[in-house]
C-alpha cells in the first residue's frame, strides 16, 4: 500500500528549513537549494511545492504567523484572559525574546526590507499578516472600550496601529541589541497603563 503524503506537513517542514537558514545566515543566504538541504528534502520537492523563491518566502511568513498565533493562544491559556492581558501578551509575543520569536522578527523584517527593492517579493501579499494582526488588536481594544476598561477617548483603530508600530520598533531594538527584552516590556507596559487607565 502506498504511503500517504501529508502535503501540509511537508510544506511546513520546508518553511521551517527556510526560517532556520534565514535566522542563522540571513535572508540573502536563502536559496531553494539551501532550504532543501536544511529541510532534508530534494530540491525538486521544494520546487514542486513552491514555484519561486518569492512564493517560498511568502509561505514561510504565513507559517511563522500561524506559529506566532499558536504561541500567543498558548500563553493566554495560562492567564485569566482580561482584555488588557490579551493585549499585553499579543504585544509581548512580537518581541524577540526566544529562538522562535527572534526568528519570526528577523525573517519578517528582512523580508519587508528586501521586498522594497525586489519586484517579485513585493508582489507577494505579505502585508496581509500585519493587517490581520492590527484588525485583531483593534477588535480587542474596541471590546475593552465598550467594557469601560479603555479610556473613553481612545480610538481603537489608531491605538492598535500605534501599539503595533511601537512593538515592531521595540522588537527591532531588541534584535539589534539596543534594548533588552525587559526594557522593551517596560515601555510597552507604560503605554498600556496609560491606555487602560
Amino acid at each position: 500500500m502506498p504511503k500517504t503524503v501529508d502535503h501540509a506537513q511537508r510544506r511546513a517542514a520546508i518553511a521551517d528549513g527556510l526560517v532556520r537558514v534565514a535566522a542563522r545566515e540571513g535572508l540573502h543566504a536563502v536559496t531553494m537549494r539551501a532550504v532543501a538541504a536544511e529541510a532534508g528534502v530534494s530540491l525538486r520537492l521544494v520546487q514542486y511545492y513552491f514555484h519561486s523563491k518569492a512564493q517560498l518566502m511568502h509561505s514561510a511568513l504565513l507559517h511563522l504567523e500561524e506559529r506566532s498565533h499558536q504561541r500567543w493562544a498558548e500563553r493566554m491559556r495560562a492567564r485569566d484572559g482580561s482584555t488588557r492581558e490579551l493585549v499585553a501578551e499579543l504585544l509581548a509575543e512580537a518581541l524577540p525574546t526566544d529562538e522562535a520569536s527572534r526568528a519570526f522578527h528577523l525573517v519578517w523584517t528582512s523580508f519587508a526590507a528586501l521586498a522594497m527593492t525586489d519586484a517579485e517579493l513585493s508582489a507577494q501579499p505579505f502585508v496581509e499578516g500585519p493587517q490581520r494582526l492590527e484588525e485583531q488588536l483593534t477588535g480587542l481594544l474596541t471590546r475593552a472600550r465598550e467594557n469601560g476598561e479603555l479610556l473613553a477617548s481612545a480610538d481603537p483603530a489608531i491605538e492598535s496601529a500605534r501599539l503595533l508600530a511601537l512593538g515592531h520598533g521595540l522588537g527591532t531594538a531588541v534584535l539589534v541589541g539596543q534594548r533588552t527584552a525587559d526594557s522593551a516590556r517596560t515601555v510597552l507596559t507604560y503605554h498600556l497603563n496609560a491606555l487602560f487607565g
